[in-house]
C-alpha cells in the first residue's frame, strides 16, 4: 500500500512509520518540524527514516496546497500530526490550528480524490477529560483545550465517515513511553533528571497520578493492525494502551533503580487539565483487533533509557 503519515519525525509517527515500512508498505512522511519541543531531534528521527529509504517532506497542513503537494493516489493516511500537551506556553491559536484545522484541510484533500484513501485518526485519551477509565462509548468530557480540539478533530474525521465522503477510524491513545518520547514528557524527563544529577520538576500531587503507562512499539501493533481489518473499524473508536495502572511516584522508583540514582524533585504547581487517572478500557480492541500490550514498565524503560544515553554519546562524539 501506499500510505501518508502525517507527523512522521515525532515520537511515535516516527516508529509507525518504520514499522509500516518494515512491513512493506510505501511510506511518505510529512511534518512541520514545528519549535514545540527541539527541531534538532525531529531532524534526528527524520534522518533515521530516510537513511531506510522512507521519504520525508517538510510541509505544513493548515497553508500548503495539498493537492499540489501530495500524491493523488495514496491508499491510506495516518494521520498523527498535532500540536500535543497542555504547556500554558501554548495558546488556543496553537491548538486550533494544528488540530482542527490542519485535520480539515487533510480531510478535504482526502475527500477530494477519485478513490479516497482509508483514513485512522490518532486521538488521545485527553479526549474523557480529568479521568479516562472508560469504554469508546462514553460521552467524552475534555478539561484542557488539547483535549477538546483533538475530540474536535476526531469527530471531523468520523463525520466524513458518517456522511460517506471516506472510510475512516479514530485510535485513543494512553500515556505512550519509550525511546524518541518528547522532552517535555515524563521519562524522557526524568531520565535526564537521573543522569545529569538535576532537580525534577514535580507538579504538586503528581505523583499520586495514575497511568496506563503504554510502551511505544505495544502502541505501534495497536495502529498498525488496522490496516487489515478496514470493514470492521469503518466509523469506530478504539482505546490503545495498556490495562495496568502505575502511579507516577512508581514510574520515578523504577526509573531510579534502573540508573541506580536518587532524582530530587523541585515542587511546582498543579497543571490546569492534568488527568488524575488514565486506564485503558482495551475490551473493544482486544475482540476486534487482538490487540494485547505486553511490555512491562520496567522493560520498556530500560530500553528508553539506553535510547538516551545513545542519544546523547552521538552528541557527544559530534
Amino acid at each position: 500500500m501506499k500510505i501518508l503519515l502525517t507527523g512522521a519525525a515525532g515520537f511515535i509517527g516516527s516508529h509507525t512509520a518504520e514499522r509500516l515500512h518494515e512491513m512493506g508498505h510505501e511510506v511518505i512522511g510529512v511534518d512541520n518540524f514545528s519549535t514545540y519541543y527541539d527541531v534538532s531531534l525531529k531532524q534526528q528521527n527524520a534522518k533515521a527514516l530516510k537513511d531506510k529509504g522512507i521519504v520525508i517532506r517538510k510541509l505544513d497542513l493548515r497553508t500548503a496546497d495539498l493537492n499540489a503537494e501530495l500524491p493523488n493516489d495514496i491508499d491510506c493516511i495516518f494521520h498523527f500530526a498535532a500540536h500535543p500537551g497542555i504547556s500554558g506556553a501554548s495558546t488556543f491559536e496553537d491548538y486550533y490550528s494544528n488540530n482542527i484545522t490542519a485535520t480539515y484541510r487533510l480531510l478535504s484533500f482526502a475527500t477530494t480524490q477519485s478513490e479516497p484513501p482509508y483514513f485512522v485518526n490518532i486521538a488521545t485519551s485527553s479526549i474523557y477529560g480529568l479521568e479516562a477509565t472508560y469504554s469508546e462509548n462514553e460521552a467524552p468530557k475534555p478539561a484542557s483545550w488539547y483535549g477538546v480540539t483533538k475530540l474536535a478533530a476526531e469527530q471531523l474525521v468520523l463525520a466524513a465517515s458518517r456522511g460517506g465522503s471516506l472510510k475512516s477510524t479514530s485510535l485513543r491513545l494512553y500515556s505512550v513511553y519509550g525511546p524518541r518520547e518528547r522532552p517535555d514528557k515524563l521519562y524522557t524527563r526524568l531520565i535526564d533528571c537521573g543522569l545529569n544529577n538535576k532537580p525534577f520538576p514535580l507538579y504538586e500531587g503528581s505523583e499520586k497520578h495514575l497511568r496506563s503507562f503504554t510502551y511505544v512499539q505495544d502502541i505501534v501493533d495497536g495502529i498498525v493492525s488496522v490496516l487489515e481489518k478496514q470493514t470492521i473499524c469503518n466509523g469506530e473508536i478504539f482505546n490503545l494502551g495498556t490495562e495496568t495502572e502505575s502511579t507516577t511516584a512508581e514510574g520515578i522508583a523504577t526509573v531510579e533503580n534502573l540508573l541506580q540514582a536518587n532524582i530530587a524533585t523541585k515542587r511546582t504547581p498543579p497543571r490546569a487539565g492534568d488527568q488524575s487517572r488514565t486506564k485503558a478500557n482495551i475490551d473493544k480492541a482486544r475482540k476486534l483487533l487482538a490487540y494485547d500490550p505486553q511490555t512491562t514498565l520496567k522493560e520498556g524503560l530500560k530500553a528508553q533509557i539506553e535510547w538516551f544515553q545513545s542519544l546523547n554519546q552521538d552528541k557527544l562524539n559530534k
